[in-house]
């Protein structure tokens, strides 16, 4: 299944590539993005170049075809990445199924892209890529993403408390996790 293609009416999901660098320093290296992601800090130009955008890319061989990180595009523009991996967020240590996760550049935010995103990512997850389970965590104060995966059907089913060395602003009140089963998507089917 080699040309695993993702399209939505507005998007291109494509794989990511080496002239991709600008972009991914520019969406990795935004404080606003990062925010609720890993220490909350940007990543530094050099360390996505040497270690982030190659681990992407390396993916792609190591992986099964369809999951990895996926550029967003609408018109021709870079939004964003969607990624659906194997589980290996904190939090996921025991989880089974495919991990979702996503960034997007503040300015392509408020206009639904994460949640076509998403929802394209579900439908191949429980479609052509046949899972069980579809999993993701954020930060119990990021109520933007939780309304993302609530609205492609993924359900509150724990918080957690990780003791983060370096804490970001709102994690005392903790980590969630989301997921939807395969009998779950099929029983709310119209």
């Amino acid at each position: 299944m080699t040309a695993f293609r993702l399209r939505t009416d507005r998007l291109a999901l494509r794989r990511f590539s080496p002239a991709d660098l600008p972009a991914v320093t520019a969406l990795c290296g935004d404080p606003e993005v990062m925010r609720y992601i890993d220490d909350g800090r940007p990543i530094p130009p050099g360390r996505v170049a040497d270690e982030l955008l190659p681990g992407l890319l390396r993916e792609y061989a190591e992986l099964p075809d369809g999951l990895g990180c996926w550029a967003l595009e609408a018109s021709g523009h870079f939004l964003g990445w969607a990624a659906l991996r194997p589980p290996h967020s904190v939090g996921l240590e025991e989880a089974d199924g495919l991990e979702l996760g996503y960034r997007l550049l503040p300015a392509a935010r408020g206009r639904g892209y994460a949640t076509e995103a998403v929802s394209a990512l579900v439908g191949a997850a429980f479609g052509e890529l046949r899972a069980e389970r579809v999993v993701a965590t954020t930060m119990t104060v990021n109520t933007a993403s939780r309304r993302v995966l609530e609205r492609v059907g993924l359900r509150h089913v724990r918080t957690f408390h990780f003791d983060w060395p370096d804490p970001l602003p709102g994690s005392e009140q903790g980590d969630v996790v989301y997921a939807l089963t395969r009998a779950e998507r099929e029983a709310s089917a119209p």
